[in-house]
């Protein structure tokens, strides 16, 4: 394929992901249509069909773009994560999670839907970008600790990457969804991305056997 078209089917993509990711910043998933986010862009609905059959395939590149940023981000920690404590490894996974917010809304979504209404080789592309997350999460762990061995690596991601899709829900939280708590006689305590995060990662890498550099945040 001749390198400009490449380079206009790309600036169309991004064009649509942008565009998306503009309207998910003021709206649920349920509220959005093919045609609100043909709106946003410089071209028709029709056009759109061109580079993404279904909402849910536009979604899943925008979280597969946050993916790669999120990845970028925690390469780029590597270099200084030799010698680190526990407490400087936290910080970092919880300041990246915190300038996350929508990639973590989009994981409290329906996964089962995005993926299902999604063509396998856009959830292919979407499944490299996930799987070099969880590499570069690993390998700033392991620089960070190497004493760890694989199964406790592999621990820590197993209990890490489940964690990021609640996350949402328990920060993000509505003055409705706050009313309906209240009247049901369920407290609401507010959290923050970055401190659940932070606490969060402590507590598994003491888990592991390697609080002993772990800071004290009682």
């Amino acid at each position: 394929m001749p390198r400009k078209t490449q380079e206009l089917i790309e600036n169309r993509r991004n064009e649509i992901i942008d565009a998306c990711s503009t309207l998910y910043s003021r709206k649920g998933f349920a509220d959005i249509s093919m045609a609100d986010i043909a709106q946003e862009t410089t071209f028709t609905r029709t056009s759109i069909y061109n580079y993404f059959r279904t909402k849910e395939e536009i979604f899943l590149a925008l979280l597969q773009r946050e993916y790669d940023g999120w990845a970028d981000e925690i390469d780029s920690a590597k270099d200084r994560a030799a010698g680190m404590s526990d407490g400087d490894l936290a910080e970092i996974l919880a300041d990246s999670l915190e300038r996350r917010k929508q990639m973590l809304r989009i994981l409290s979504m329906n996964f089962y839907d995005m993926e299902g209404n999604s063509r396998i080789e856009n959830l292919t592309d979407f499944k490299r970008s996930y799987g070099r997350t969880l590499t570069s999460v690993r390998g700033l762990v392991s620089e960070c600790h190497p004493d760890l061995d694989e199964d406790d690596l592999d621990d820590f991601l197993h209990s890490f990457f489940p964690f990021l899709y609640g996350l949402c829900p328990y920060t993000e939280v509505t003055e409705r969804q706050k009313e309906a708590m209240s009247a049901a006689g369920v407290g609401f305590i507010p959290h923050s991305v970055h401190d659940l995060t932070y606490k969060l990662v402590l507590n598994l890498l003491k888990k592991q056997g390697s609080g002993k550099n772990a800071i004290d945040n009682s």
